[in-house]
């Protein structure tokens, strides 16, 4: 079931302090020591559980129904290798597949010629990804056409001008109206665009407005920002969703995207949401990785360690 909005409630974003370097020590004191003591099997079994995690993503100008086909194909399918499928018993694929609006169609028709719709969500982008500097109602009507194009996630992106002028209610009512056009059954993912949010307090104070207005996911980056999915970043995300948690006993996830490019990129952030959400956050409903190159190492790596 889809997250439904709260009041808007000023108080949970004001005197927001973040201590970078305290942050930057907290995350290192979280993964560091940690890391180091991963053994084979377990790396082995973090290189699976990256995978089961993953939005496999393609956002390119010059995506085409066949490379839309392609991902699809690899989302399913994600060894190239057949005995590493019989090895896995065929149990493991990605989470979802995200594409523009234009090309949900041929996820949907490549997902259903491979029997996974359902399976593998399909994510979109939507709300004039990546800049989010469109008029409201052209935003939410790229939410409906995506949705009635088949997808059954939503990774909306944010005004960050909103951000930077403190319009928290103006952003919450925005948030809200796309929560609506999703409706109750396709989950919307808030993209925040770190990198130009302007502060880490700033991507607090998104972080809690757009759980307030409804969001089931706050997703870090749309990967096109120069500062993406940074560890630091993450923690302060995670440290709003606690709090959320805390006043209204909902679980919102938390998807890094850009930046997590290699199996032991991954370990850190499963091992940090672990350390401070616990395990049940560590499944697809609650954690994803957006990526469109983490497969290549979570395949290198799956080979590597499973042959030793």
């Amino acid at each position: 079931m889809a997250n439904t909005e709260v009041p808007f409630d000023a108080n949970q974003i004001e005197n927001v302090r973040v201590n970078l370097p305290g942050v930057v020590s907290s995350v290192d004191l979280l993964t560091s020591p940690l890391i180091k003591r991963v053994t084979h099997a377990e790396f082995l079994a973090y290189t699976l559980k990256a995978l089961s995690l993953t939005d496999l993503t393609t956002l390119a100008g010059d995506d085409t129904a066949s490379n839309v086909a392609r991902l699809c194909f690899r989302a399913a399918n994600p060894f190239s290798d057949h005995r590493a499928h019989v090895a896995t018993k065929n149990r493991y694929h990605t989470a979802a597949v995200c594409v523009y609006p234009s090309r949900v169609a041929d996820a949907h028709n490549a997902l259903k010629a491979l029997g996974m719709v359902g399976k593998i969500q399909i994510a979109s982008v939507a709300t004039g990804f990546p800049s989010g500097s469109y008029p409201l109602e052209t935003r939410l009507s790229e939410i409906r056409y995506a949705i009635e194009s088949g997808a059954t996630e939503i990774d909306v992106v944010i005004d960050r001008s909103l951000v930077l002028a403190g319009k928290w209610d103006k952003l919450y009512e925005e948030i809200v109206a796309m929560r609506k056009a999703c409706g109750d059954k396709v989950h919307l993912k808030t993209i925040l665009g770190i990198g130009e949010c302007g502060s880490l307090v700033n991507v607090y104070k998104a972080s809690m407005v757009a759980m307030m207005a409804g969001s089931d996911f706050i997703k870090t980056s749309t990967g096109k920002e120069a500062v993406n999915a940074t560890l630091p970043v993450g923690l302060v995300m995670i440290r709003a969703i606690k709090k959320f948690y805390q006043l209204t006993g909902k679980k919102i996830g938390l998807k890094p995207a850009g930046g997590v490019r290699t199996v032991r990129d991954a370990i850190a952030w499963m091992i940090m949401i672990r350390e401070t959400l616990g395990d049940e956050w560590l499944v697809p409903e609650l954690f994803r990785f957006g990526a469109s190159g983490l497969l290549d190492d979570i395949e290198k790596q799956f080979y590597a360690f499973s042959k030793n």
